[in-house]
């Protein structure tokens, strides 16, 4: 889909200029001069992408535009709206950004900047339809399918192979390490399977006593135990004609995977305390963290059961493996989380601090992000986008994203200078107050924490 931009800017010459040199990479461009028009434009176009001068009639002082950004974000929290200002207007423009606002450009503006600023916004955009998208349908198909959304190639080649399992009725055995979706896997499998309108059971084989365990799979008969006051008919009975996803099967008791490779075998089961077998029709889906194959080499997991498990293997990588896929994957956490923050605004992770993330190794997997972006969610207070300094102290710790120094390093990032920018706006505030940072953060537009966490990630004292 084609963007459209939304040019707002009292100057006619300068409409002009930008709007050939967006047209030119593809955009479709509206304009206005003025806030009425403006708003005007954003409803009649639905436009998404906004280039906005801060100078604006009737006063023509900065407060029109950061006014009138605020009634675009508003409206259109999804909007990214990149402000344009001066040299003296930093703080505003830096303000805005806290309060929703994509980025900011200083006059006089580079064109090649303008571009990479707009492309990258409107790259922005792809991927939160793109996430939008995913989750829509797999929503729709298999209700939380977290671990199901990812275009890298090792992700795809599981995915792939699950799909085609599943109208089998083999043996499927799940790995991977904890937090990379095996649960979520075998439900995707079930979804997929002939056995898709009959129960799908989950139960963590190491969870449970072995003697509990054995009585959860294959039911008792009243009197089989002290407090067995009365039939239970095991999850195996309960499941008949569907699905029974054993997780962590490597945990499971040496007599009880005797008991579960006969199941396999016959389709029998045995309750504890009874005297004749019961036939059930039960498919297997397990999984485990372990390798199975060194259990076996140490005698301490049954090598016909694991043939019997093992019919196909999907090995499911590492979040860390998954080049790429991390934006995607924390967008949609971070939407996720918006269900247990009331209140909480249509949130973005910045630029910078989806570097930090990409930067980590992520030893928890899935889980690990899904309670990472549940955290930065809550720091962010409201605001519309999730800064580094939202992000826990851990994910904090790579290296730094803008040059410690007063100035930028020759050849830096937009966004390093931004950062560098900040920085001396902070340090020029506490010198004006003598450092008095409840002053200073109100010199600046800041609640004290939001001063103390700038001087923290910026190294100032």
């Amino acid at each position: 889909m084609t963007e459209t931009v939304l040019l707002i800017d009292d100057d006619p010459g300068f409409r002009d200029a930008y709007r050939e040199l967006l047209a030119q990479e593809g955009y479709t461009v509206a304009e206005a001069g003025a806030a009425p028009k403006a708003l005007a434009e954003l409803r009649r176009t639905s436009a998404r992408l906004v280039v906005l001068d801060l100078m604006l009639p009737p006063s023509g002082r900065p407060e029109e535009g950061a006014a009138l950004a605020d009634k675009i974000l508003a409206e259109r929290p999804a909007a990214k709206v990149i402000v344009v200002s001066g040299a003296g207007e930093t703080p505003l423009a830096l303000r805005l950004v806290e309060r929703g606002a994509y980025d900011f450009l200083a006059k006089p503006v580079d064109p090649d900047v303008l571009l990479a600023v707009v492309a990258r916004a409107a790259a922005r955009l792809a991927l939160e339809d793109r996430v939008t998208e995913l989750e829509r349908s797999l929503t729709a198909r298999e209700g939380d399918a977290s671990a199901l959304l990812g275009q890298s190639p090792p992700f795809l080649e599981a995915k792939t192979l699950c799909e085609r399992a599943a109208p089998t009725e083999v043996p499927v055995l799940i790995t991977g390490e904890s937090g990379t979706g095996k649960e979520v896997f075998a439900r995707y499998l079930h979804a997929r399977s002939r056995r898709k309108d009959k129960p799908f059971i989950a139960v963590n084989c190491g969870a449970l006593a072995p003697t509990l365990l054995e009585s959860t799979l294959f039911g008792h008969k009243k009197g089989a135990f002290t407090s067995a006051i009365k039939d239970a008919p095991g999850l195996f009975v309960e499941v008949d004609g569907g699905t029974l996803f054993l997780d962590e099967i490597g945990d499971m008791d040496p007599a009880l995977q005797v008991k579960l490779l006969r199941v396999l075998e016959t389709g029998e089961i045995l309750p504890v305390g009874a005297a004749r077998p019961l036939t059930v029709d039960v498919r297997i889906v397990s999984a485990t963290h372990r390798s199975l194959e060194s259990m076996v080499a140490n005698k301490t997991f049954r090598d016909d059961l694991y043939w019997r498990v093992r019919g196909i293997e999907i090995g499911l990588p590492r979040l860390a493996d998954r080049v790429g896929d991390l934006p995607l994957l924390a967008q949609h956490f971070l939407n996720l989380s918006r269900a247990l923050v009331p209140r909480s605004p249509a949130t973005a992770i910045s630029p910078g601090a989806m570097r930090r993330l990409e930067a980590c190794d992520w030893p928890g997997n899935l889980r690990e992000l899904r309670h990472e972006m549940q955290r930065a969610l809550v720091m962010a207070g409201g605001r519309g986008e999730i800064l580094e300094e939202d992000l826990s102290p851990a994910r904090r710790g790579g290296a730094p994203a803008a040059s410690p120094g007063d100035e930028p390093a020759e050849g830096a990032t937009l966004e390093e200078k931004i950062a560098a920018l900040e920085r001396r706006e902070i340090a020029a505030a506490l010198r004006a107050t003598q450092g008095n940072k409840s002053q200073a953060a109100a010199r600046l537009g800041l609640s004290r924490q939001g001063l103390l966490n700038k001087m923290d990630r910026h190294g100032l004292k």
